[in-house]
């Protein structure tokens, strides 16, 4: 696979620094791409998702779900077991992990719950209100002349 150099783009632009480390992130080839645990990302609206994680043998108290800036960070650690147990097959992964999710500006966290050894992660966007499309009157005629704005004098 090619390797590209995005250091043109941080000289071109300004405040476009997420966008070019984010495709600096998925570019990047020589980072292992960790598959444990397994997860699901699924739409459940028009501006909302739910992220599954399967965390079978984590209780609550091992797990913690984090937001940083805009990045979701979900992490488990097993408590050390008291008994000491002779398996002849240990097929159950219940080592440490930490995923970490990428989120796009005004998505907010909205709750998770854990049930079945499943980890559920709501997700929402709300995007302010002044952030929003918004329609503009239009006036015939001089628009000065229809919306005088007095001058104020400044002192």
């Amino acid at each position: 696979m090619r390797s590209f150099d995005l250091a043109p783009l941080y000289r071109a632009t300004v405040g476009f620094d997420q966008v070019a480390d984010l495709m600096d992130r998925v570019l990047t080839t020589d980072q292992a791409r960790p598959s444990y645990p397994p997860y699901n990302i699924e739409k459940t609206d028009a501006d909302a998702w739910r992220i599954s994680v399967a965390v079978a043998g984590f209780s609550e108290d091992e797990l913690s779900v984090e937001l940083r800036e805009n990045e979701l960070i979900v992490a488990a650690k097993k408590a050390p077991e008291d008994t000491e147990a002779t398996y002849l097959h240990r097929g159950i992964a219940t080592r440490a992990f930490e995923r970490r999710f990428q989120l796009a500006d005004h998505v907010r966290v909205l709750g998770a719950a854990h049930e079945n050894g499943m980890l559920s992660i709501d997700l929402k966007r709300e995007v302010p209100e002044a952030l929003k499309p918004r329609q503009i009157e239009i006036v015939s005629g001089d628009y000065a002349a229809n919306k005088r704005i007095e001058a104020q004098k400044v002192n």
